[in-house]
């Protein structure tokens, strides 16, 4: 028997008092079925996002975009982070592939906004973190 297998074993034994071969099977039926209820392409999609906030620039984009409740123009955002031209349009571009922000063109000028998505990601961090001061 596989290491996580015994460890599971070993679980249900504690929770249910005993533990038969039957039950570790079952119970890995219905972890597997959780699993494949996710769906690969659903992970990946999260993930994508995920990895998108995960740099601080990209991060600090999405908190000002989000925090402004407006369209801000890229020399706007430029003037936030400290990056280069170049790495500004590749973290918005990420972005946007995310689904975090959406850009448009105004005349000779880039405006982007958060997308709802990012506004109820935000949300959701603001209330999970505490932050000692």
């Amino acid at each position: 028997m596989p290491q996580a297998t015994e460890r599971l074993r070993r679980y249900l034994e504690d929770e249910l008092g005993e533990c038969r071969s039957e039950d570790v099977e079952r119970r890995l039926d219905e972890l597997g079925t959780l699993e494949a209820a996710l769906g690969t392409a659903q992970v990946d999609a999260e993930l994508t996002v995920l990895s998108a906030l995960a740099n601080e620039t990209r991060y600090t984009l999405v908190r000002v975009l989000v925090a402004a409740e407006e369209e801000l123009c890229v020399c706007e955002l430029n003037g936030v982070v400290d990056v280069s031209e170049s790495g500004l349009s590749h973290a918005l571009s990420q972005l946007v592939e995310a689904g975090l922000v959406e850009g448009r063109k105004d005349g000779r000028w880039k405006k982007y906004r958060a997308t709802n998505r990012a506004v109820a990601l935000v949300t959701v961090l603001e209330g999970s973190v505490t932050i000692d001061e």
